[in-house]
C-alpha cells in the first residue's frame, strides 16, 4: 500500500500521521505522479490549522495530506489531458497534498522537468520561486532599476534576487548578518536586518530605491515603503485565503501585517498583493487601491 503524511484533524503536531491510503486516480484535466521529492512550506503547517488555498470551498475532508509542491514521474493521464503522458518526469502544484508516494497534479499548471534540473530541486519551485516571480513581474522594473528585497534570505527572496538579477535588475537584500554569504553569491547587494537597516539601506542605494518587494511585513513593511517615492512600485506576499476556526472564517494575511497594509494604502499607497500560490491558479493581479 502507498503511504502518505495527513493531518487528521485542525491543530498542532499531535493530528499528524502515516497512513496507507487508497493509490488516487487522476480526475478530468489531471496527471497522477509517482512523488520523487517533496517541497516542505510555512503554509503546510498552517494548512494544519486551517488555513485554506484560494479557490477552496466546502469542508476539508480528513485525513487530509499535508504538503503543496512535489516533483515526479507521471503514471497516469486524467481525461481530456494532452502533452504529458506515463513516464514523464513532472512538477507542480499538489491537488491533494504531497507528502505521499502518489499525488495527481492540475495539467495545466505542471511542466515538464528538464533533464539539467534534480527532483530535489524542482520540488521547491512551484510555491516560492512563482510567489516570486510573480512579485517581480508585477513590478515590471526596467533592467538597470534598483529593486529593495527584504526577507531576502528566505526561499521566496533567494528566488526574487535570481529572478530580478537575471533581468537586468539591481537588488539590494535584507537579511540577517548570518545570510550575508548566501545573499552575496546571488550577485545581490547585502544589507543586514535589524535596527537601523533602513539606513544601511540608504547608505548601499544612495540613489534610492525604485521599489520594494517586502516579503516581511510589520514594522519592516512600514520602513520599506518609506524608502519608494513611487507609490505604485510596492509588493509584498500575502497568504490569501481563509481560515476555519469553528464557525467563524476570517482572512488569513500571512506575514504582511494587516495594521501596516490599510495604513500605507491610507497613505495613498498601490499596494499590490500577491498569493504564496500562484501555481495553483492562473496569475490573477491584486491591487489595493486608495483614494488620497
Amino acid at each position: 500500500m502507498p503511504e502518505a503524511y495527513v493531518f487528521t484533524r485542525y491543530g498542532g503536531p499531535e493530528t499528524e500521521a502515516l497512513v496507507e491510503p487508497d493509490r488516487p486516480r487522476p480526475g478530468p484535466g489531471e496527471v497522477l505522479v509517482a512523488v520523487r521529492a517533496a517541497g516542505v512550506d510555512p503554509v503546510d503547517f498552517e494548512q494544519r490549522t486551517g488555513y485554506r488555498r484560494p479557490g477552496e470551498s466546502g469542508e476539508r475532508t480528513f485525513p487530509a495530506v499535508l504538503g503543496n509542491e512535489v516533483s515526479g514521474g507521471v503514471v497516469e493521464t486524467g481525461e481530456g489531458v494532452t502533452g504529458f503522458a506515463p513516464g514523464d518526469e513532472v512538477f507542480g502544484t499538489a491537488v491533494a497534498g504531497g507528502y505521499a508516494e502518489y499525488t495527481p497534479l492540475a495539467a495545466g499548471i505542471t511542466a515538464h522537468r528538464p533533464d539539467a534540473l534534480s527532483a530535489t530541486d524542482a520540488a521547491t519551485l512551484p510555491v516560492a520561486a512563482a510567489t516570486a516571480y510573480d512579485g517581480v513581474h508585477q513590478l515590471a522594473l526596467p533592467a538597470g532599476a534598483t529593486l529593495l528585497s527584504t526577507g531576502a534570505g528566505g526561499g521566496v527572496g533567494v528566488a526574487v534576487a535570481q529572478i530580478a538579477l537575471a533581468l537586468g535588475i539591481r537588488v539590494v537584500g535584507v537579511a540577517s548578518e548570518g545570510k550575508k554569504d548566501l545573499v552575496e553569491s546571488l550577485g545581490a547587494v547585502h544589507v543586514p536586518s535589524g535596527p537601523g537597516w533602513a539606513d544601511r539601506v540608504r547608505a548601499a542605494a544612495p540613489d534610492g530605491v525604485d521599489a520594494v518587494d517586502d516579503l516581511v511585513g510589520g514594522e519592516v513593511l512600514r520602513e520599506a515603503a518609506a524608502l519608494v517615492t513611487d507609490r505604485s512600485r510596492l509588493t509584498l506576499a500575502v497568504a490569501h485565503g481563509i481560515r476555519e476556526r469553528g464557525e467563524t472564517p476570517f482572512l488569513h494575511t500571512g506575514a504582511a501585517n494587516t495594521n501596516a497594509i490599510r495604513l500605507y494604502e491610507s497613505l495613498g499607497f498601490r499596494i499590490r498583493r500577491r498569493t504564496a500560490f500562484l501555481a495553483a491558479r492562473e496569475p490573477e493581479p491584486r491591487e489595493a487601491v486608495a483614494v488620497p
